[in-house]
């Protein structure tokens, strides 16, 4: 990995940590295809997304063996980013654009290609969302990477769940900043409001992750879904595939869109061109 892609990762996680603790969610916050778990109509759905795909970081491959289906979030204009979104989509798993935004604080310049700023017009936002979607083959949504300074920006956040509703495109608020307005804007929009409810890997050890996959087990039984977020490492991987099978008993594993359609009746009209079939 070349040094300014590890200084975004580092950044990245360092800024999630950052962003999760002033959060109101603390804590919460080439195979065959994956197969639907037929046994498990009825059963409380939990969506996992797994961030930072497109880099070629360790741990990918063993993201592409998970035993359910998961979420690539896939970083644009990174040098795997085809690659993964082509690889996710024969696994069977749902494809989202994750786009870098500027956080609160951090350098702006480490979020990487093509990143959302605030001192951007309106016109430049947009051109920047097109391309990022562009850039993506079979993306049916999008969520932010970092972007705890922009989910608070109604200007921009108008922008950008525009851009996605044009391009038939649902909006994942990772929950960086608890005083976003995506919920706000996605509703008056006529999108669904979707959010993480957990963060998986805001500390990277197998007992923390554990410990967060019990909390989305509860989380899901109490309010019948949950949206998850971790990210691409071996060791998030590694425990993920340890305890998906003790946790298929009480939860189905989905996809996200599965998730928006049945929580939200969420139904794609792209009003204009996109590569996301």
């Amino acid at each position: 990995m070349c040094s300014r892609h590890l200084k975004l990762r580092k950044f990245a996680i360092g800024c999630l940590g950052l962003s999760i603790i002033c959060s109101m969610n603390i804590g919460y916050a080439s195979a065959s295809k994956v197969d639907a778990d037929s046994s498990s109509e009825g059963k409380p759905k939990v969506a996992i997304i797994i961030d930072d795909f497109g880099n070629g970081q360790k741990g990918t491959e063993e993201m592409f063996q998970m035993p359910v289906k998961i979420t690539a979030a896939i970083m644009p204009f990174l040098p795997t980013s085809h690659r993964d979104a082509e690889i996710a989509h024969k696994r069977g798993y749902d494809v989202i654009v994750h786009m870098p935004m500027e956080p609160k604080t951090g350098k702006a310049s480490w979020l990487g290609p093509g990143a959302i700023t605030t001192d951007l017009s309106d016109s430049e936002v947009r051109k920047k969302v097109e391309a990022a979607i562009d850039d993506i083959p079979y993306a049916i949504g999008m969520n932010n990477h970092m972007g705890s300074k922009i989910t608070g920006d109604e200007r921009i956040m108008g922008i950008v769940l525009a851009v996605c509703k044009e391009r038939g495109l649902f909006f994942v608020d990772s929950k960086t900043n608890y005083r976003s307005v995506v919920g706000l804007v996605a509703t008056q929009k006529g999108l669904p409001p979707v959010n993480n409810h957990i963060f998986l890997d805001d500390t990277h050890t197998t007992s923390h992750i554990t410990k967060q996959l019990r909390e989305v087990e509860m989380w899901a039984n109490q309010n019948r879904y949950c949206v998850t977020i971790g990210h691409v490492g071996k060791t998030t991987a590694d425990t993920l595939r340890n305890r998906i099978p003790q946790m298929q008993g009480s939860v189905e594993f989905v996809g996200i869109s599965d998730l928006v359609k049945e929580k939200w009746g969420w139904n794609a009209s792209p009003m204009l061109p996109s590569n996301n079939q």
